[in-house]
């Protein structure tokens, strides 16, 4: 507890988290509210910005890359889906566009319960577990690390993807699921629910950002930290690496799934894109761009990267994505450690190019 006292970046992105959800709270409904577009805005950063803490979780404390983390983000999303549909179909009595077409006139079987909130959370909860349990015991018991681990991880979302593809699946296909009309009761699109989404994302993102912060810097964050430098010392010593790596792994993948479930209602819709590997990919970039190993660092890198994606794909949608990539290999190339780098910087005194770069080698 008094590390995380003295974490001074920390604890001023906590406050500004708590603080702004609390300002948006409190000025929605009045002439003073921000736009339903930068509201919703705000509530879709932060759910990346808890997809991106999950990566750094598993990549920047225990060594071990993921690049399948849009699966259990996209559980999340498909389980809010559902629940989003089926509490739609109560209220309006029509069921969805795609099981029209597939000539259903009521939902499979396996669809059953999901009228219920907490029975959609539980659901998405255990499929998460089982899948992130199964997959990272066989792979953790056969020492599959490094790039090979990041390899079969990839392939696991590929896969996911291409089945969500089928129609006959009943989750959307191609398409997916859209047409939300209602959530807890209250309509969607509304100022007060765009904003209500918002608020609960941020005070989820600090919620979560504190609990990392807490583990990280407990006895298990070290065995972690241990794990990372050298794990072939640690099982000398006697300490179980495996159960340790499944428990962070799981972790992990849990705090994914509670991303797709903030970010799916916020966007209206969720399909088989989420299971792209390009979304992997781009998680793995928001963690290096913010700093690998540094909550802090992952939150900012998450916020900054997705940021400047909204602003240049409506500035300049032609463009964008050559703009950013551009950006993205510039940070990477002059500050290796993510902008972790930037921040130990002294910037009391002008600097010229000598003393800017003998700073850079000091804090690599």
């Amino acid at each position: 507890m008094t590390r995380i006292s003295r974490d001074r970046p920390f604890l001023a992105l906590i406050a500004l988290l708590v603080a702004a959800a609390l300002t948006m709270g409190m000025l929605g409904g009045t002439p003073f509210e921000l736009s339903r577009y930068l509201t919703n805005a705000i509530g879709q950063l932060a759910a990346f910005a808890v997809l991106a803490l999950s990566l750094d979780l598993i990549w920047g404390y225990l060594g071990i890359l993921s690049l399948g983390h849009g699966l259990f983000f996209a559980i999340g999303g498909y389980a809010m889906g559902m629940y989003l549909l089926k509490h739609s179909f109560a209220v309006t009595g029509t069921v969805p566009d795609f099981l029209q077409f597939m000539g259903w006139k009521e939902f499979p079987f396996y669809w059953a319960g999901f009228d219920f909130f907490p029975y959609a959370v539980a659901v998405a909860v255990l499929v998460t577990l089982l899948i992130a349990g199964v997959f990272g015991y066989v792979s953790f018991r056969s020492r599959v690390s490094g790039v090979y681990f990041a390899i079969i991880t990839q392939a696991l979302v590929y896969v996911a993807m291409l089945l969500m593809f089928r129609n006959d699946t009943g989750f959307g296909g191609n398409n997916g699921m859209t047409g939300f009309a209602v959530i807890f009761g209250w309509p969607m699109g509304t100022s007060a629910t765009i904003t209500a989404l918002a608020v609960v994302s941020l005070l989820v993102l600090a919620g979560v950002l504190v609990g990392c912060r807490w583990l990280v810097g407990s006895r298990f964050g070290a065995l972690m930290l241990a794990t990372r430098d050298d794990e072939t010392r640690l099982r000398t010593l006697g300490y179980e690496t495996l159960r340790l790596k499944l428990a962070v792994w799981c972790l992990s993948a849990v705090i994914a799934m509670i991303a797709g479930m903030l970010y799916v209602p916020q966007v209206g819709i969720i399909n088989p894109r989420l299971l792209a590997p390009e979304l992997s990919l781009e998680i793995a970039v928001w963690v290096a761009i913010g700093g690998r190993g540094h909550l802090v660092g992952a939150v900012i890198g998450a916020l900054l990267v997705n940021a400047v994606k909204f602003w240049l794909s409506s500035a300049a949608p032609d463009v964008w994505p050559f703009i950013l990539s551009g950006l993205i290999v510039l940070v990477v190339l002059v500050f290796p450690n993510g902008l972790v780098d930037l921040a130990r910087l002294r910037v009391a005194r002008p600097m010229g190019p000598k003393r800017l770069s003998a700073e850079i080698g000091e804090a690599r």
